[in-house]
């Protein structure tokens, strides 16, 4: 969803009308902001589609949204493309079965489609992990992946994806793919979002440690972020700062519905014998509330996931908060490399030597507590590479490709 919102106020800019069909917000069961709408240009069509209750569906296993809104996507979409003219369907979600439509689309219609893959969508990755580390239901999301990815790869027409490494792997997975556009693209940087954020500062903190240095990660938690968890805990004993000086806090880290996600950041704390230090709330908060709470922060942190293909994609609202940060990244991870080029913050890579590691987050914890971290002067020309408009005319360019201009 984010990428499209903080592209749509520049599609026209660069030749492309764009309408919007998404699901009606009352059939989802994640918080909603609609301070979103805010970012929205005034023109833009957008259809809203209903999905299957979820309360009924569930009775059989399904509560995906991507499930529950197929039929209701097929018919939407059937009617426009029947009566209007368009050049191109694109995809950005991660909600992947619905892109299977697009091959159905493409023969009936004959309009090309494009897929952003944000996440890789058939992964081996929880292949030799224990059970206890597998995503619910892991079994049956792993089989239908296998089964429903090849459909809508054999027809795209065009690839975008936050890593080279997604893309590495389904151009060997489907050798089709070598002779299709494809590019890079990660998300934008988009500066309207901190105004409409600080218009609209009224949410209650969750920083309620008082009088504390308060180090924030907002986002999503998982045995893969682990190695760089650990890490973190050890800088923490490292650095022989007590409680009463230091608090992290890890929010949002659960995709499940609020109340019901399990925690996978405060157990590790737990078996090091430091959750004095570390608060989780696994339920998602509103993403503008998301932007206050990190410009209220202390410091921020990313724990990077051990998998090489992964990309923390979100990472410009971090560098936007201009707050100190501190990062673990695998060494092919493009997050790491933009802070890094950015000048945004310090950052650590899985194949460094250990000690140092915990050395250096060590050594970043005691200045922030102590108020000696350097200032981090942003290299703003690097940074602007990275902006919303700049990621929107990169998939612009590739849409012309798709489409022969």
């Amino acid at each position: 969803m984010q990428r499209i919102r903080m592209s749509l106020p520049y599609f026209s800019r660069y030749g492309w009308e764009a309408e919007v069909v998404t699901v009606d917000e009352k059939f989802s069961d994640l918080p909603l902001d609609n301070l979103l709408m805010e970012s929205l240009p005034n023109d833009i069509t957008v259809h809203k589609i209903k999905g299957f209750a979820k309360k009924w569906t569930s009775k059989i296993g399904l509560g995906s949204i991507a499930l529950r809104a197929m039929w209701f996507y097929y018919q939407q979409v059937n009617m426009l493309l029947s009566t209007r003219q368009f050049d191109l369907i694109y995809f950005s979600t991660t909600q992947f079965p619905v892109l299977t439509l697009g091959a159905y689309w493409k023969r009936r219609f004959g309009i090309p489609y494009v897929i952003d893959m944000q996440d890789l969508w058939h992964s081996d990755y929880y292949q030799d992990k224990p059970k206890n580390q597998r995503p619910p239901k892991y079994w049956f999301s792993y089989s239908l992946n296998k089964f429903l990815e090849p459909i809508a790869m054999k027809e795209v027409g065009g690839l975008i994806s936050v890593s080279g490494g997604y893309l590495d792997i389904l151009t060997i997975r489907y050798p089709n793919l070598q002779h299709i556009p494809q590019a890079v693209i990660t998300f934008g940087a988009f500066k309207k979002d901190f105004d409409i954020a600080a218009n609209n500062n009224q949410t209650e903190t969750f920083l309620n440690k008082k009088g504390l240095v308060n180090i924030v990660y907002i986002g999503r938690g998982g045995h893969d972020l682990e190695p760089a968890l650990r890490l973190l805990l050890k800088a923490i004993e490292h650095s022989r700062l007590s409680p009463n000086q230091i608090h992290f806090h890890f929010i949002g880290t659960s995709y499940a519905p609020d109340g019901k996600g399990i925690p996978t950041i405060k157990p590790l704390a737990v078996a090091a014998g430091m959750d004095v230090y570390i608060t989780e709330h696994t339920d998602r908060i509103p993403y503008y509330q998301t932007l206050n709470t990190l410009k209220e922060a202390s410091g921020l942190f990313i724990p990077g996931s051990d998998d090489q293909n992964y990309s923390a994609s979100k990472i410009y609202p971090y560098i936007m908060a201009e707050k100190p940060l501190l990062a673990v990244f695998h060494k092919n991870s493009s997050a790491g490399k933009i802070i890094s080029n950015c000048n945004a913050g310090t950052v650590f890579t899985f194949d460094q030597n250990e000690e140092i590691i915990i050395a250096g987050m060590a050594n970043f914890l005691t200045s922030v507590v102590n108020g000696q971290l350097p200032e981090n002067k942003i290299k703003m020309e690097e940074f602007k590479k990275y902006s919303a408009e700049e990621m929107t005319l990169k998939q612009v360019n590739l849409f012309n490709k798709v489409i022969n201009i």
